[in-house]
């Protein structure tokens, strides 16, 4: 069974080896772009991430089974995908832990003023600041309650926050003190003090976070989104956080990658900019091995 790998991840030379000893066929593609190292009508098996956006799906005639190395579904064809009965796998917990960690770490850089205290050890400047914060007692909204959200909601727990999830249901889920629908979301976003993004972007949560929710969030807010850039109206965000500098927003995506050199966001005092960097972490290859080896693992298990 032909097994076609790519760059999107970095295997050690143990790895091949294990993932050879299922009984796989190995062929690697470096760049997702390039041209297959066999015909597409050959391939059985893969694992990429973006590969379909430079080759059609329809010409993997054979394709049964797809894991991808990303959180989110929107770069495949998933349609398709389940129109054929292929197996489609994401990375599923993979970067949960960095990536709540990242929001943990932006909401605490904020709170307690790191970038001042930093800017004043290059100085040399003893100066006190009389307006740190504390997460202790805070109201925190995480809107996607999916691994990456229930990652995040234990860590603001851990730090005697409540938390309040938003999603498609209801049901009483890790990390979160209350649970609520994603569709009420826009009726009571001034109750928190913190808003964290880590929903998929779909055609419902496509543009969630508008100019009229930004307009009505909680004085002295923090906006987190480490889940998609089109989850925010960028243009709307723009405008509103020239007017309430109350607000701080922590971004990690962007509606387009990379962020223009152009855009206001690099230079607004109060916006935080990285460059989709929230779920790296020295754990990531480990887990995504896990995962990549149990599903094909399976697979193959099937088809003898």
């Amino acid at each position: 069974m032909n097994l076609l790998l790519t760059g999107c991840f970095k295997y050690s030379e143990e790895q091949m080896e294990t993932l050879c000893s299922l009984g796989y066929t190995i062929y690697f593609m470096q760049q997702e772009k390039e041209e297959l190292p066999l015909p597409a009508s050959e391939v059985d098996a893969m694992v990429c991430n973006g590969l379909f956006q430079s080759h059609d799906i329809d010409e993997f005639s054979r394709l049964k089974f797809v894991q991808l190395t990303s959180a989110g579904f929107d770069r495949v064809p998933v349609d398709k995908i389940k129109a054929r009965g292929m197996e489609l796998y994401n990375a599923r917990g993979v970067y949960s832990t960095p990536m709540a960690e990242w929001a943990m770490f932006r909401v605490l850089e904020h709170y307690k003023k790191g970038w001042f205290f930093r800017q004043e050890q290059e100085a040399g400047r003893w100066t006190k600041r009389r307006d740190l914060r504390e997460i202790e007692g805070i109201k925190v909204a995480i809107v996607g309650a999916g691994n990456v959200g229930q990652e995040t909601a234990k860590r603001f727990q851990a730090f005697g926050a409540e938390t309040t999830g938003f999603d498609i249901h209801t049901n009483q889920t890790a990390g979160f003190d209350h649970m609520a629908l994603t569709e009420t979301f826009r009726g009571r976003v001034g109750e928190f003090d913190i808003v964290v993004v880590t929903a998929p972007l779909l055609s419902s949560t496509q543009g969630l976070i508008s100019r009229e929710v930004l307009l009505v969030m909680k004085e002295n807010a923090v906006l987190v989104n480490i889940a998609r850039g089109g989850l925010i109206d960028e243009q709307a965000m723009c405008e509103v956080l020239t007017e309430r500098k109350d607000l701080f927003v922590a971004l990690d995506v962007f509606e387009a990658e990379p962020l223009a050199e152009g855009s206001s966001l690099w230079k607004l005092e109060n916006v935080a900019v990285s460059p989709h960097n929230s779920f790296v972490s020295d754990g990531n290859n480990g887990r995504m091995f896990n995962v990549m080896h149990t599903n094909l693992k399976n697979f193959i298990s099937k088809k003898e």
